[in-house]
């Protein structure tokens, strides 16, 4: 049985990870209407990931006998005014949510709670990975960014990611 505060916190995750999912199809949608498809696309992936993060959560949170309780999900109310505001944006984000893991992580280590700890060292290591991931790309963005040729480049290199879903098993 979770500890209820672990068990809450899990379940608020679950709502946060489709959340980020929204988040990244909105942010897709914006460079798709700008003709960045391989931005687009990059989001696309990252919307995924979330996704799949929420499903992983969700599915603990059942083999666990918890009920999943789903919370609401926000409209993203963004307004991106140069082509690098949804990737700033998306850092941030990413380390919001990785500050709510580590809360999750933090409550269940004072809980004794060694199974949740356990699942969760993946998501720690997984946030690590998504924060430089958005760092790499905004520095990447800075350096090619302004120049026509190297905003073009960037964008095809981004068309090529392939989406690799996660092989935790909850």
């Amino acid at each position: 049985m979770l500890d209820n505060k672990v068990r809450d916190l899990i379940n608020e995750q679950v709502t946060k990870e489709f959340y980020s999912a929204y988040l990244y199809l909105d942010f897709a949608n914006y460079y798709q209407e700008k003709g960045l498809d391989g931005f687009a696309h990059w989001f696309d992936i990252q919307a995924q990931e979330e996704r799949d993060h929420a499903m992983l959560m969700r599915t603990y949170l059942q083999n666990n006998d918890v009920p999943v309780v789903f919370g609401t999900i926000d409209k993203p109310d963004m307004t991106c005014k140069k082509l690098d505001d949804a990737l700033k944006a998306a850092l941030k984000h990413e380390q919001f949510i990785t500050g709510c893991i580590n809360k999750i992580y933090a409550a269940a280590d004072k809980a004794k709670d060694y199974r949740t700890m356990q699942f969760f060292d993946w998501f720690v290591k997984e946030q690590g990975e998504e924060e430089k991931n958005v760092s790499d790309l905004i520095k990447k963005f800075e350096l090619f960014g302004s120049d026509p040729k190297g905003l073009y480049a960037l964008n095809q290199e981004l068309l090529a990611r392939v989406y690799a879903a996660p092989t935790l098993v909850p």
